[in-house]
């Protein structure tokens, strides 16, 4: 039992040993050489390697284009790894420290679509869609004429159809649970908030819904022609009429 305590320990020593050394070792080099090296791991997809390099040739500090170089190329790596919350806080970082840098308006785009690559699905956290929408349209004003507008522009419209997505999601959530007013606040809502966007029939269709299971009878049928009217092609055209004919 003694010698398996003793085996124990001694193993534990050796690995922390280990670690300390792996914890202290430094990529050394001149700076240009080990700038090229970290292009060189990048260009296989070796993403972690080109990150510790171009880390070492920041904190040599000896050329402001080069550490500009690095960070930017640390953002990229991170983004390609697919380590998107790493690479938005690097864009970020990136354009704190070189706000007039002629890359400047391209890290701004890749820390939108950072916050853009971390949307999920409607029913998990919505920060990354609310972060990436602010980050778009931060560009479109930073930026009106810039490289990535139609990227922009398409990926704005896109965010806002999620958040939209999302509010009709928790609007059916208070029908189908019986808190109507709770619904009804939700959908009218979300008309005002997103004129011009397709999902409005849906909206108006649950809108109309809610009305009926509150009791608000003269306003589900207001709804429901409303929505006949506006969109008389829907897929919830048909169950309007229904509900207009009760």
């Amino acid at each position: 039992m003694k010698i398996l305590v003793k085996a124990a320990c001694l193993l534990f020593i050796t690995a922390a040993l280990l670690e300390g050394c792996a914890a202290t070792t430094k990529i050394s080099g001149p700076p240009d050489v080990v700038f090229k090296e970290g292009e060189r791991s990048f260009q296989k997809g070796n993403y972690e390697d080109a990150i510790a390099q171009w880390k070492a040739v920041k904190e040599s500090y000896q050329s402001p284009e080069l550490s500009a170089r690095a960070d930017i190329g640390i953002a990229d790596a991170y983004f390609l790894n697919k380590d998107f919350i790493e690479a938005a806080a690097a864009y970020e970082d990136y354009r704190k420290l070189h706000p007039s840098h002629k890359q400047a308006g391209y890290a701004l785009y890749r820390q939108a679509m950072s916050y853009y690559n971390q949307i999920h699905g409607i029913d998990t956290d919505q920060t990354p869609v609310k972060n990436a929408l602010i980050t778009f349209e931060s560009y479109l004003k930073l930026y009106p004429a810039g490289q990535y507008l139609p990227e922009v522009t398409e990926k704005i419209a896109a965010c806002r159809d999620k958040q939209l997505q999302y509010e009709i999601y928790v609007g059916k959530f208070y029908l189908k649970t019986g808190k109507y007013p709770a619904a009804i606040g939700r959908f009218e809502e979300a008309l005002k908030a997103f004129p011009g966007l397709s999902r409005r029939d849906e909206v108006l269709y649950y809108l109309g819904r809610s009305y009926q299971q509150a009791g608000q009878a003269s306003k589900a049928r207001e709804t429901f022609e409303r929505l006949v009217k506006e969109f008389p092609a829907s897929q919830f055209a048909g169950d309007a009429h229904t509900a207009i004919g009760k």
